[in-house]
């Protein structure tokens, strides 16, 4: 009752509340984008009056953001020059022959890596490697993949850098008054939980990572044997008109299976195995990639996208002579999700033809210009060089296909390490402020040739500057309204009579389980301001209580949602969503005790 007597007490509480809670809705639903949920909760808060302008509008130019440029910047350059290079070698070497290798080499070596670099573009780079290595090895990919994703997450907090939710930590402290987080202010607490989430990826039975990479007792042989969806126009000039489906060449020397016939207006359904094919009937297929290319250059099918013109006339879109085949992912957050591909007239926008579509172990039974793309899907594309770059510095396409030869011309390698190394060894020696130092090696890296001013600036991802530094507005509503004292009331009624471990690993678990739902930058804004206030209660400094939020949303090992990286393996290990869990489980449940015990060590 007092609570509520607390929240009437002054309108903005509610109007506060009210913003934040529209705001959950729309980071579950995925209505709109998450940066757009964070730029409209932060307008409704300055035309509420709940905030000036000034107020609302604080996170972004705070030091945590830009701080958070340069990094992009800065990973951008590490990539470009090949700095990896030599952790992918090792990776095909044969000292990795068996799975707990690799996986041991995830946790050990790349773990480390996206303590300071941002754990995307690492699985990114590192992907289509692992995905051969399991080819050479006769692996499947669900034996590996998960393990690399949970690596990149226990090694994001390892340091300050490792994510963009540490930042976003710092940032909140700061403008609650508590002062930023140092570059290593929670690296004694992210060794051990590196260490022990380590030891779990190693140790857990071989039974919580499924082998779904197999068709039948051998391993696929090529990555070209990954299956895609695509629609193929049959010309009039075809060997296969006048044949039947099950006759013909198309099934007996190809792995194909026809869904659907299209014949002008009507729709075939299987079975179609006696129906013969005419001149320009369409038909969607399950085909490899390998006997995809191999239609396509036998001009057995014509691998095409009909488009209308600006005279209303339908045009025939064939790939070009002298262009690559490149996969793509649509990452978590890509503008291009809910939308098909004619919408969005993808082939003028990025000049590149779409072949084909892979959505891990899903049907896509509609025709491919109007299949609705979702986060996770890979599309097979043909496209010249330049718009594969193109398509390289796009946030909303991550290409998979490693192109070894789009590095810079002079290798700079030695130079881009030297000066990743500085950025973290700088600041703790000399007390420069982390913000100068990391501006300072972006600097330097195009200045040493480690990266064009072009790409430095396409580095940048628009749409996380975009949403941390609205969702920053979120911590400064609720602390001009007080509503985190209000809501931490409630929290403190209901931990009445706890311990101090108790109560953070409350705090932990439910920022563990929000995380899951929506995206972990906002479980952050939300749950911070809230958790601070219960420092004084269970006598611990505030700056414990926001590290646990911290580990918190970093934990994300439920549900595919839980973290871009989930996401980006789930489609090439052809997982299941419960898979994530039934693997993520045991390691959720490791971090929810231990991480409280840690904080106590540190902190208590």
């Amino acid at each position: 009752m007092e609570n509520l007597i607390f929240l009437l007490d002054d309108p903005n509480k509610l109007k506060t509340l009210a913003i934040l809670l529209l705001a959950v809705v729309l980071f579950f639903s995925g209505a709109i984008a998450p940066e757009l949920t964070g730029l409209l909760s932060m307008a409704l808060l300055i035309a509420s009056n709940v905030l000036t302008p000034q107020q609302a509008l604080g996170g972004f130019g705070s030091p945590a953001l830009i701080t958070l440029m340069g990094l992009f910047a800065v990973s951008a350059a590490l990539f470009k020059s090949g700095a990896l290079d030599r952790l992918r070698e090792l990776i095909a070497s044969e000292r990795i022959r068996s799975p707990r290798r690799l996986i041991a080499l995830l946790g050990f070596v790349v773990a480390p890596i996206s303590g300071v670099v941002p754990n995307t573009p690492v699985v990114a780079s590192l992907l289509p490697v692992i995905e051969n290595w399991c080819i050479r090895r006769k692996v499947a990919p669900s034996r590996v993949l998960l393990p690399l994703s949970f690596a990149t997450v226990l090694g994001g907090t390892l340091t300050l850098l490792g994510s963009s939710v540490n930042l976003l930590v710092s940032d909140i402290s700061d403008q609650l008054g508590y002062g930023s987080l140092d570059l290593f202010d929670f690296t004694s607490i992210g060794i051990p939980i590196w260490l022990i989430g380590t030891a779990y990826l190693l140790l857990a039975p071989n039974s919580l990572l499924p082998d779904r990479g197999r068709d039948s007792q051998v391993l696929m042989e090529s990555t070209d044997q990954t299956v895609y969806f695509t629609e193929v126009t049959i010309p009039k000039d075809s060997n296969l008109v006048g044949q039947s489906l099950h006759n013909s060449r198309l099934q007996r020397r190809f792995d194909v299976d026809v869904l659907e016939l299209q014949r002008g207006d009507q729709r075939l359904l299987p079975p179609l195995a006696d129906r013969t094919i005419e001149p320009d009937d369409r038909l969607l297929l399950r085909v490899t990639r390998a006997d995809l290319l191999r239609l396509q250059q036998e001009h057995t099918v014509q691998l095409a996208q009909k488009e209308i013109n600006e005279s209303n006339k339908v045009v025939e879109i064939f790939p070009n002579e002298g262009q690559k085949t490149v996969e793509v992912l649509l990452p978590a957050g890509s503008k291009l999700a809910g939308a098909s591909l004619r919408e969005l007239r993808f082939r003028q926008r990025h000049n590149s033809t779409v072949l084909a579509l892979r959505r891990g172990q899903q049907t896509v039974q509609e025709r491919l210009g109007q299949a609705v793309l979702r986060e996770g899907d890979v599309l097979l594309l043909q496209a010249p060089m330049d718009a594969i770059r193109g398509l390289q510095a796009s946030n909303d396409l991550l290409v998979l296909d490693q192109l070894e030869n789009d590095l810079p011309t002079v290798r700079r390698k030695p130079v881009a390490i030297a000066i990743a190394l500085s950025m973290l060894v700088v600041p703790t020696v000399t007390g420069l402020p982390l913000v100068a130092a990391v501006l300072l090696a972006a600097i330097a890296m195009v200045l040493g040739g480690c990266i064009r001013p072009a790409e430095l600036q396409s580095s940048i991802r628009l749409d996380v500057i975009l949403l941390l530094g609205s969702l920053s507005s979120f911590s400064v509503a609720m602390k001009q309204t007080k509503l985190d004292e209000a809501l931490a009331s409630g929290l403190q009624y209901m931990l009445n009579g706890s311990s101090a471990y108790a109560a953070l690993l409350m705090i932990f678990l439910a920022t563990t389980i929000l995380t899951q739902v929506i995206s972990n930058a906002a479980s952050v804004a939300l749950l911070a301001p809230i958790a601070v206030q219960l420092a004084s209660t269970i006598q611990l400094p505030e700056t414990a209580l926001l590290i646990t939020v911290l580990f918190g949303a970093s934990q994300s090992f439920l549900t595919p949602m839980g973290y871009q990286t989930n996401l980006m393996v789930f489609g090439p290990g052809r997982y299941r969503f419960l898979d994530v869990t039934r693997y993520g489980i045991g390691l959720t449940l490791l971090m929810t005790f231990l991480v409280p015990i840690l904080i106590l060590w540190k902190y208590g």
